[in-house]
């Protein structure tokens, strides 16, 4: 049942008098649900608690931690139909997407169980002593990675389970031993609350401290930046905009103790299309990416905003045959008034650039809160002069710049920003003339596709969902798999300290016989 109260601990609250809805944008209403934001008295109370918790969350055994994350799993399969329903009022997404970012995050907190247990991401490196080495004799060094404290994660407006409460920040944190308090996003407040009680549930039957989760409302931006100031705030994650990860990038910089803060931000997604396969493809490829544009309203962070060719008569033809295919697909709705208006506003401004062509825009007549679809183009050096073009409109737009050259090509690519992905569209080994362009492209990107669209993150242990900025404010780090876990923690490494008081994982017995690096050597072995 949604209360619209904050979950500060295990407990429900409501102290303050700024009060908002959710907002239906298929039915173009709001939702029935009033949502209290989150005092400043709540916020510092959260985070005590999570201060507080985090000295027994961090010595709670993998088998307690694990049981811990499966339990949320659980109990979020419980709440069933009431929170597709949910879902759905909140987004204008359709039952089946709903469903399937579940099934995505209930994955996602299940192999993060299974890391746990395993206990690689521990990294459990011992270098033992040689007392008679000389001239100086060498100590015994034991380091693994432990957790950073309380971890900030805000809600993203995109994924409302997957990147949100209970979704891969979230899930990492709790895996690491980090407390974590987030920040729902008021676009689905219900959906976060509902999530949070499932945690709440979880963290009951399997006995974690209180305060090692909680869920604070807010319809604007005053709690988060409360959030990142407070100092007993040890990291953040966050997925959005880039002037929103931006901002709370600096605010944490600025602090006396600076935190990092984990953001994935905007993305255009580079497309390059080679010649032979525009010859021989182009046809297909145009009707393929055309559903990949439009995919979602174009609401994810790896939609395919930016194609590039190079000019010839094939790639006349591929722009031809996008634009006629992609108004044939009927517009879908959109996440919130908000989301739509900065879309219109963005491509709006795209459009208005100087020497740039709109070869499709759709039309027709749609519901409100539904996105029209657009395609534009534009050549080369215009794209170059001018930055603008460079931007990401989030939502159903690509533009198709049309290249002199392979040269010219490689030199785009040089000048974009930091992108989450880059797509190479290659025929019969055509990628073995290319290779300056596919290097250059590897030096702005996080994931390189060949042949295939960038839509959709496979939750896997080998996929990079991150870039260099603005792609993410650090592209050391994956948001997505269990190698996001090492965002939240640090390493740490013990010197000559006595067998009995060094935690399990460095033990000489290795009580929890996990796979550790012993003089070089990796091992399950005893010492």
């Amino acid at each position: 049942m949604i209360t619209g109260k904050n979950y500060i601990g295990n407990q429900l609250s409501a102290k303050g008098l700024k009060t908002y809805k959710t907002f239906n944008p298929q039915l173009n209403i709001e939702n029935e649900h009033v949502f209290t934001e989150a005092t400043q008295d709540e916020i510092d109370e959260a985070v005590l608690l999570a201060t507080i918790a985090f000295k027994e969350f961090r010595t709670i055994s993998v088998k307690r931690t694990a049981e811990f994350l499966n339990a949320i799993a659980d109990e979020i399969l419980v709440l069933d139909d009431e929170l597709i329903q949910v879902y759905c009022a909140e987004t204008g997404l359709p039952e089946g997407r709903a469903k399937g970012e579940r099934g995505r995050t209930v994955g996602q907190l299940r192999s993060f169980a299974e890391l746990v247990n395993e206990g690689s991401w521990i990294e459990a490196t011992i270098d033992t002593a040689l007392q008679d080495r000389t001239p100086i004799p060498k100590p015994d060094v034991r380091k693994m990675m432990v957790p950073l404290g309380p971890v900030v994660v805000f809600g993203a407006s995109n994924f409302p389970l997957a990147y949100s409460t209970a979704g891969g920040d979230t899930a990492a944190a709790l895996a690491a031993g980090c407390p974590v308090i987030v920040k729902s996003h008021p676009m689905h407040a219900g959906t976060s609350e509902l999530v949070a009680s499932a945690i709440i549930k979880a963290a009951n039957k399997t006995r974690m401290p209180e305060g090692v989760f909680s869920n604070l409302n807010s319809s604007g931006i005053d709690v988060g930046v409360q959030l990142v100031n407070h100092p007993e705030v040890k990291a953040v994650g966050f997925t959005g905009s880039i002037k929103g990860g931006r901002a709370l990038y600096d605010l944490a910089s600025k602090r006396e103790e600076p935190i990092p803060v984990f953001a994935e931000m905007g993305s255009v997604n580079p497309v390059v299309i080679l010649p032979e396969a525009l010859k021989k493809r182009g046809e297909s490829l145009a009707k393929t990416y055309a559903g990949s544009i439009t995919l979602g309203s174009g609401q994810f962070c790896t939609n395919p905003g930016l194609l590039l060719g190079i000019k010839s008569e094939s790639l006349k033809n591929f722009i031809s045959t996008l634009s006629e295919e992609i108004v044939k697909i009927e517009p879908s709705c959109m996440l919130h008034p908000n989301i739509i208006g900065a879309y219109e506003s963005n491509k709006a401004n795209a459009i208005a650039q100087p020497e740039l062509s709109v070869v499709a825009d759709y039309d027709n007549d749609v519901q409100s809160n539904y996105g029209r679809q657009a395609i534009t183009t534009v050549e080369g050096h215009t794209f170059l002069e001018n930055p603008t073009l460079h931007q990401e409109v989030f939502g159903p737009y690509s533009l198709v710049v049309q290249c002199e050259d392979a040269n010219q090509l490689e030199v785009i690519i040089s000048k974009l920003e930091g992108q989450l992905t880059g797509t190479i569209i290659a025929e019969n080994n055509e990628e073995s003339n290319y290779n300056n362009v596919i290097a250059t492209l590897r030096n702005r990107i996080g994931r390189i596709i060949f042949n295939g669209v960038p839509t959709g993150v496979e939750v896997c242990p080998s996929m990079q969902h991150g870039g260099p900025y603005p792609a993410s404010t650090d592209s050391r780090f994956t948001a997505v798999g269990i190698h996001s876990i090492k965002r939240w923690v640090r390493p740490f490494s013990y010197q000559d300290w006595p067998n009995n008081l060094l935690p399990h994982e460095l033990k000489n017995e290795n009580p929890l016989e996990i796979s550790r690096t012993i003089n070089g050597k990796q091992t399950t072995n005893k010492i």
